[in-house]
């Protein structure tokens, strides 16, 4: 049975480019980013924010149950699956069933607050969704902060990014999801 990997973390911490490179090191793999999922609404798409409204619980809702069964399914054609997704203050509610199955590696990155900043400005520059991304840096930073123990003890591995290059997280993680 192939592994299934869920990466979550603040925004601009590097999940996405981290599921490539740990996706790459499986013979058969894919990487399925929740946010390109939601991506795919054409029209009423609602983006995160700090208020989350029940058309906003309801749209991730919709994405995480569909990277769920596409992951099940890539599992089950014999494929490695590197899912990756952000941390919202419902605690991945959707995950929680999902999560607790064997085979199931739940990893969370997470550098210092500062270095997301930094990674989020190198990224975005003068773009206006600097500041939007910003904002949800410090705001999932707080949710964190205040849910650590619990992830801890849900079994979570917590990687600290912040000195680390992403050859150096996927061996991170290969590493402690094997132990």
């Amino acid at each position: 049975m192939q592994p299934i990997y869920l990466l979550v973390g603040p925004p601009a911490v590097g999940k996405s480019t981290t599921s490539r490179a740990l996706a790459s090191k499986f013979s058969r793999s894919i990487h399925i980013p929740v946010d390109d999922i939601r991506d795919m609404v054409v029209s009423g798409l609602v983006l995160p924010s700090l208020d989350w409204s029940r058309e906003l619980v309801q749209q991730v809702g919709l994405a995480r149950e569909s990277v769920i069964h596409m992951a099940f399914q890539y599992q089950k054609a014999g494929f490695a699956v590197v899912m990756d997704d952000f941390f919202d203050p419902h605690q991945l509610s959707e995950y929680r069933a999902f999560a607790d199955q064997p085979g199931i590696h739940k990893v969370l990155l997470l550098p210092e607050q500062e270095t997301a900043h930094a990674r989020n400005l190198k990224r975005s520059g003068d773009d206006p969704a600097r500041e939007y991304i910003d904002i949800g840096i410090r705001s999932v930073y707080a949710q964190l902060n205040a849910s650590m123990e619990s992830l801890r003890a849900a079994g979570w591995i917590l990687i600290d990014t912040t000195h680390l290059s992403i050859e150096e997280t996927v061996r991170e993680i290969l590493s402690r999801s094997s132990a």
